[in-house]
């Protein structure tokens, strides 16, 4: 069939057509590859705040340990919340008059720095854009908690079934001991008001800390562990005191010194009774030598 429209039979017309066309498709094709990455990202986004954030936030499930942050975009700016995803720890020594804020409503609980890069912090405001309510996975209860057993996890009496780090390594409870615990990590004496038993249990079982997190990397707690470490927390938040690491540090340093006074003293006295010095005894020796020679 041979075409006689007047604009196709040119060699301008034709050109002129097969521009449009092509202006067509590359515009269909852009469209379609846009909305692609926004998906992708919004799924990145979701493994992301699954992995890292569940144990302190919900969206629309009400407040944990941090608040709810569904419509947190439409409170807080854009720009202000990816500086503080990323690095919230100089934000928060910044002095940031929102964190502080933000401190003092949710009982001092820092949002620890989770080293996420700036496509990691997109990926997140994008899922946060376009989420609605995540529906969190109902999971079986614990069963009971022994107050004793978890007392025994937490000071290394009871090796971890994973064969994780025991919790005095970096934390003090209480009056756990004559020394205390570690001062790596915070007092937990009052890790229970603060986190709350649901925030606890996310905690535990999903650890985001830095630190924490490559010790008990693939080294995660059973339920029975967990269930016995909440109930030692709820125990000693009731009956602690706080601050007994900082006492234990003064001890420990206390005895140290005393320990290394006696040592010297010892030296000195020891030393005084010494009938010649080292070097006496190399000259001596260097003189014996050379009438030997001679």
């Amino acid at each position: 069939m041979k075409i006689r429209h007047k604009i196709w039979n040119s060699f301008g017309g034709r050109s002129f057509v097969i521009l449009l066309l092509c202006v067509f498709f590359l515009l269909l094709g852009g469209c379609q590859t846009s909305a692609e990455p926004a998906s992708q990202a919004s799924s990145a986004g979701q493994d992301l705040f699954e992995t890292n954030c569940v144990s302190c936030h919900t969206i629309g499930a009400g407040v944990l340990v941090g608040p709810d942050l569904e419509s947190v975009l439409e409170r807080r700016d854009r720009e202000w919340l990816a500086e503080f995803i990323r690095i919230p720890d100089q934000i928060i020594l910044s002095g940031d008059p929102i964190v502080l804020k933000m401190l003092d409503e949710f009982n001092n609980v820092e949002m620890p720095n989770l080293a996420l890069t700036e496509a990691d912090v997109e990926a997140l405001l994008v899922f946060l854009e376009s989420s609605g309510n995540v529906e969190l996975v109902a999971e079986a209860p614990l069963p009971p908690g022994d107050i004793y057993r978890g007392e025994a996890i937490f000071s290394g009496g009871n090796v971890l079934e994973e064969g994780g780090t025991p919790c005095v390594a970096c934390h003090t409870v209480g009056n756990i001991g004559f020394l205390g615990g570690g001062v790596l990590g915070p007092d937990l004496t009052k890790v229970y008001t603060r986190f709350g038993e649901a925030g606890l249990v996310g905690a535990i079982k999903n650890i985001v800390f830095p630190t924490m997190r490559g010790i008990y990397a693939e080294k995660e707690l059973t339920d029975q562990e967990v269930a016995d470490l909440l109930a030692y927390f709820a125990t000693v938040d009731r009956e602690g005191e706080e601050g007994t690491a900082s006492g234990a540090s003064l001890i420990f340093w206390g005895v140290g010194l005393l320990g290394a006074a006696a040592l010297f003293g010892f030296m000195l006295l020891f030393w005084s009774q010494q009938k010649e010095t080292l070097s006496d005894r190399l000259r001596k020796d260097a003189g014996i030598i050379s009438r030997r020679r001679s």
